[in-house]
C-alpha cells in the first residue's frame, strides 16, 4: 500500500507541477505596447539675414607712430637750457626749441666771419681800383705807340689779383653761412608734432656732436599694421592700386579699442598694403592710418555714459574694421558652416543642403553667397549628418 501511494506520488507532483505553470502562463498579464522610437532629429536653428552694401574685414594690430626720430646735436657744447616740454609723454610742436646749447663760442665764430667778410669786401674794392688804373695806363702807352704796344698780359691788367679778391671774398662769405648755421644748430628743434619717449639731457650736461639727446614721434598721424589672409585681403577694393598718402582714393577703416570696460573708435583709412609676405605667418600687412589720434576716441555703444574716452595710444592693441566691397550677401552663423563650404538649410522640417561661397568671416558671423530660399533657416546644432531632404524637427 504504501509503495503504491510513493508512486502515485512520483507521477502526481510533476504533473501538477506543470499544470500550475501552465496555468500562471496563461493568466500572465500583456506588456504594454510601446511604439517603435521616432528617428526624425531634433535640430537647432537660427535664421539666415540677407544683406547688402560693404563687408566688413575684421583683424588686429597694434598703433605704432607714422615716424619716429632719435633728436640728436649737429654741434657740440653744454645744454644751456632745456624746454620743460622735454620730458618722457610731453607733447611738442612741429619749430619748438626743445634744448639749447651755449652759444659763446659759436657767436664769436660769427663775428669773426663778418669781419673777415668785410675786410675781404674792402680788399676787393682796392683790387678792383687798381685793376682799372693799370688798364688806363695801358691804354695811354698804347696811344702813344701804336701797334707796337701789343697785347696786355693778364698781370699788366692786374687781373689775377682782382680774381684772387674776388676768391678771398667768397671763401670768407661761405664761412660766415657755416658759423651762422653752426649757430643755428645751437637750438635743437622739434622736427614735427608730436610727444616725447624719452629724453637723456639735462641743463648743464655736455653733448657731443652726434649723441642723441631725445626720441620723439609724429602725433599727427599714427599706423596700425593689420595682417590679414588672403581671402580677406581680396574682399578690400583697390587694394594693390592704394598709393601712400593719396587722399582721394580712400578705403574707409574704423579701430576699435577696450578702455575702462567700454569701447571707443576712431575713423580712418587704408593707406597701403606691403608687397611682401610675412615669412613666418604668410599673412599680407594691411597698414591702416588714423588722423589726429590724441583726440577722444568717439563711444561705441549708444545710449551709455561715455565717461573720460581716451586717446588713441602708440603700442596699444586694437582691433580694425576695413569696409570691404560691396555687393549682395548672407549673413549665417559660423556653426552653420559646415566642411566643404556647406549649409544645411530647412524649410517645412526638410532638409535641403546648400552649397555657399564664403566671403567673410567676422566673430560669430559669417558672410557667403549661395542660392537660399525665402523663409528657410540654417542648422547650428542637433544633427552630425544631413542629407538632402531628410526631415527633421525644429527644437522648441
Amino acid at each position: 500500500m504504501s509503495s503504491t501511494r510513493n508512486r502515485i506520488l512520483v507521477v502526481a507532483l510533476p504533473v501538477g507541477a506543470i499544470l500550475i505553470s501552465a496555468l500562471l502562463i496563461l493568466r500572465r498579464p500583456e506588456p504594454p505596447r510601446m511604439p517603435p522610437p521616432d528617428r526624425v532629429a531634433t535640430v537647432t536653428t537660427e535664421a539666415v539675414r540677407p544683406g547688402s552694401g560693404a563687408i566688413p574685414v575684421l583683424g588686429n594690430g597694434t598703433v605704432r607712430p607714422r615716424a619716429e626720430v632719435e633728436l640728436a646735436a649737429q654741434v657740440g657744447g653744454r645744454a644751456q637750457w632745456v624746454s620743460p616740454s622735454l620730458v618722457s609723454g610731453g607733447r611738442v610742436r612741429a619749430g619748438e626749441v626743445l634744448v639749447r646749447i651755449e652759444q659763446a663760442d659759436y657767436l664769436n665764430a660769427v663775428a669773426q666771419a663778418r669781419a673777415q667778410v668785410a675786410q675781404d669786401s674792402v680788399a676787393i674794392l682796392q683790387a678792383e681800383e687798381e685793376s682799372r688804373i693799370a688798364r688806363d695806363e695801358y691804354e695811354q702807352f698804347r696811344a702813344r705807340r701804336g701797334s707796337e704796344a701789343g697785347e696786355p698780359s693778364p698781370l699788366v691788367l692786374r687781373e689775377p689779383q682782382l680774381q684772387a679778391a674776388r676768391a678771398s671774398l667768397a671763401r670768407s662769405i661761405a664761412q660766415l653761412a657755416d658759423a651762422e648755421l653752426a649757430l643755428a644748430r645751437t637750438e635743437l628743434r622739434a622736427p614735427f608734432d608730436g610727444m616725447v619717449r624719452s629724453e637723456t639731457v639735462d641743463p648743464g650736461s655736455l653733448v657731443a656732436v652726434g649723441q642723441g639727446v631725445a626720441r620723439l614721434f609724429a602725433t599727427d598721424v599714427v599706423e596700425v599694421v593689420v595682417p590679414l589672409s588672403d581671402v580677406d585681403a581680396a574682399v578690400i577694393p583697390g587694394l594693390w592700386e592704394l598709393r601712400p598718402g593719396d587722399a582721394v582714393d580712400r578705403v574707409a577703416a574704423r579701430v576699435v579699442v577696450d578702455y575702462g570696460g567700454r569701447r571707443y573708435a576712431w575713423d580712418g583709412w587704408v593707406d597701403r598694403a606691403e608687397t611682401a609676405l610675412d615669412e613666418q605667418s604668410r599673412t599680407i600687412d594691411v597698414v591702416v592710418r588714423v588722423a589726429d589720434p590724441l583726440r577722444p576716441g568717439a563711444p561705441v555703444e549708444t545710449g551709455v555714459d561715455a565717461g573720460d574716452p581716451p586717446p588713441l595710444l602708440v603700442g596699444q592693441y586694437v582691433e580694425v574694421q576695413i569696409s570691404g566691397r560691396s555687393g549682395d550677401y548672407q549673413v549665417v552663423p559660423r556653426r552653420a558652416l559646415r566642411p566643404g563650404n556647406e549649409v544645411w538649410a530647412v524649410a517645412d522640417s526638410v532638409v535641403r543642403i546648400v552649397p555657399v561661397r564664403v566671403l567673410q568671416q567676422a566673430g560669430d558671423s559669417v558672410f557667403v553667397e549661395g542660392r537660399f530660399e525665402a523663409g528657410e533657416s540654417v542648422i547650428v546644432a542637433g544633427t552630425t549628418l544631413a542629407t538632402d531632404g531628410m526631415r527633421v524637427r525644429r527644437a522648441g
